[in-house]
């Protein structure tokens, strides 16, 4: 009983990591679980809502619709996270906060993600040419998405709901923000504003899209984890590298107004200007990067392997 409750409320932990990295722009909750060493067993336990959970509804199988999913694990993962959502927006609001010291929110999350991209080459190892081509298709994937230039696109249903599905991919990868990619597909705006006014028209196509996408690539996905592991995880850790573009904290950034907000729309690095702020922003990523280098150690200590 002791060690589940534990489990529990390391499993609440984590997903408040997952939920704080939400609130930032350009940070995904994937990045953050695929940092907490959780992603694949997130992967799996959504892959858990399966045709026999959707049979088990429809008959009234009460029994197997409870205990097939993994609820013991995605229910206090999505209570920790929604949490953090809730504090990270009302008690410490990070969305203000960005506006106001946004090199320093950056610099923890570019201190994680630089920490965990080196445990996770440690973990790794380097054994063949292989591992650098599967390393640059990660890289050059990711850095398509992260700088690409918003388009136009059209306002159909169909392709509302292709960028439910794409979006929702794109949630679930680390290193890509969903949020972003609908700004790509020129869609972020349209999509915010039917949810705003209930608009049933854009509401259900985007969310049938969405669920389709999630159930379909988090099964295409969970195959390649658990087939190809090493090429999958290198190709992962070079979105999570590409990342590295837009988490720079001394960016150039613009913004466009969404429905009398300002939402980042590109960014640019800087070089860091020789201030106080520097200095503030290098401690914080060093506490970023001190705090996975450390967990990684104590996780080594205890004789608990790293997830992925």
């Amino acid at each position: 009983m002791k060690n589940r409750l534990r489990d529990a409320v390391v499993v609440v932990a984590k997903g408040f990591c997952m939920g704080a990295a939400d609130v930032v722009p350009g940070v995904s909750g994937g990045t953050m679980a695929f940092i907490l060493g959780i992603y694949t067993r997130l992967i799996d336990a959504i892959k858990s809502f399966d045709s026999a959970w959707v049979g088990a509804v429809l008959t009234f199988d009460v029994r197997t619709a409870i205990t097939r999913p993994h609820f013991s694990f995605l229910l206090p993962l999505v209570f920790g996270l929604l949490g953090a959502v809730i504090f990270f927006t009302h008690i410490v609001p990070i969305p203000s906060l960005l506006k106001t010291h946004p090199e320093h929110i950056y610099s923890v999350f570019f201190g994680l993600i630089v920490g965990s991209i080196l445990v996770l080459f440690a973990d790794i190892g380097w054994k063949s040419p292989a591992d650098g081509m599967h390393l640059l298709i990660g890289i050059a994937i990711g850095g398509l998405v992260v700088t690409a230039v918003p388009t136009q696109t059209p306002e159909t249903w169909w392709f509302v709901m292709a960028s439910g599905a794409i979006a929702i991919c794109a949630m679930v990868l680390p290193g890509i923000s969903g949020s972003f990619i609908l700004l790509i597909l020129g869609k972020y705006a349209y999509i915010l504003d039917g949810l705003g006014n209930l608009n049933l028209s854009i509401i259900a196509p985007f969310a049938f899209g969405a669920a389709f996408g999630l159930a379909a690539f988090t099964r295409l996905l969970s195959w390649l984890l658990h087939r190809f592991e090493r090429p999958m995880l290198l190709i992962i850790s070079g979105f999570l590298v590409a990342s590295l573009w837009v988490i720079w904290p001394f960016q150039q950034r613009q913004y466009i107004s969404v429905r009398g907000k300002q939402r980042l729309l590109e960014s640019s690095p800087i070089a860091p200007p020789w201030d106080t702020i520097t200095i503030y922003a290098s401690l914080l990523a060093l506490i970023g990067f001190a705090v996975v280098i450390g967990v990684s150690r104590l996780a080594q200590f205890k004789g608990h392997p790293r997830e992925h």
